[in-house]
């Protein structure tokens, strides 16, 4: 029944995440809040991996959330999960593109998601902010060594010029061995 269930909350996900693998965040704390599965800080710990992984980010946290809930079956099926609504709306937008090609409805339709993408993208933005910066809740203390990392980051990547141009590679690098030097 764990398998049907992880097909099925992922399935959900991959339905309605419209934008990326970041409008999938707000599903995932969902997800941790309603089943257990995993905490909100090993969800942070997804996203710092996820984000360091090759693939899609919504897929390399479906997998990641599969595997620590139920193992390497756990990680196909909800994989599986995620991607089975695109697979099928692929198929369906493909066998019937030329007819919708110039449609006004769906062209309105396509325009209507943007700013549900966008409110998606920023709530999972807050989420992982409170996450980072205040352990999960606003009302904690703030954890001072990750603002001055962000700020430090920020500085580096956008500001300096000699470390503006690095390849995001480097900087990738750079916060993973910062992160184990220091254990973030």
């Amino acid at each position: 029944m764990l398998y049907v269930k992880l097909f099925w909350e992922f399935f959900q996900t991959g339905l309605f995440a419209v934008g990326g693998g970041m409008a999938t965040l707000p599903f995932l704390y969902s997800i941790s809040d309603r089943t257990g599965w995993y905490t909100h800080q090993q969800l942070a710990d997804m996203i710092a991996v996820s984000e360091s992984t090759p693939g899609a980010i919504g897929v390399n946290m479906a997998t990641y959330s599969g595997y620590i809930t139920a193992g390497l079956s756990g990680a196909l099926t909800s994989t599986l999960g995620l991607i089975t609504p695109s697979i099928i709306v692929i198929l369906l937008v493909a066998a019937f593109l030329n007819a919708f090609h110039e449609n006004k409805y769906v062209n309105a339709g396509f325009y209507g998601l943007r700013p549900a993408s966008s409110a998606m993208i920023t709530a999972a933005g807050i989420i992982l902010a409170r996450v980072v910066f205040f352990g999960g809740s606003f009302a904690n203390s703030v954890k001072l060594d990750a603002v001055c990392l962000a700020a430090a980051l920020l500085l580096l990547t956008n500001v300096l010029k000699p470390t503006k141009k690095l390849h995001p590679v480097i900087w990738i690098f750079v916060s993973a061995a910062i992160g184990v030097i220091f254990k973030f």
